[in-house]
C-alpha cells in the first residue's frame, strides 16, 4: 500500500506545484486563468477519485485471494487432522486387540 500511497502523493503535490506555477507565470486574464485551474484541479480530482476507485477494487481482490487460500489452509489442515484421527483409532484398536489375544 505504501507504494500507492506515494503515487497518490505525487500527484496531489504535481497538482499544487503545477497550480502555483501556472498562477506565476499566466500571460492571461484572471477569470482565464481561474477557468483553467479549476479545469484541471476538476481533472486531478477525477483521476484522484479513479485511482482510489482502483485501489478499492485491488483491495477486494487482495481480500478474495487471502480468504480463498485461508479456506484452502483451513481445510487442508482439517483432512490432516482427520487422518491423524484415523490412524489413531486405528492403532488404539490395534492395540485393544493385541490385549486381547494376550
Amino acid at each position: 500500500m505504501s507504494r500507492s500511497s506515494d503515487y497518490i502523493s505525487g500527484i496531489i503535490s504535481g497538482a499544487l506545484v503545477g497550480a502555483a506555477i501556472a498562477l506565476l507565470y499566466a500571460p492571461d486574464t484572471g477569470k482565464n486563468t481561474r477557468d483553467r485551474l479549476s479545469y484541471r484541479l476538476s481533472n486531478y480530482y477525477d483521476e484522484l477519485n479513479d485511482l482510489i476507485e482502483q485501489l478499492r477494487e485491488e483491495k477486494e481482490i487482495l481480500v478474495s485471494e487471502a480468504k480463498e487460500k485461508g479456506d484452502k489452509v483451513v481445510l487442508d489442515a482439517k483432512e490432516k487432522a482427520e487422518g491423524l484421527i484415523k490412524e489413531a483409532e486405528d492403532l488404539l484398536e490395534s492395540i485393544e486387540t493385541a490385549k486381547k489375544k494376550g
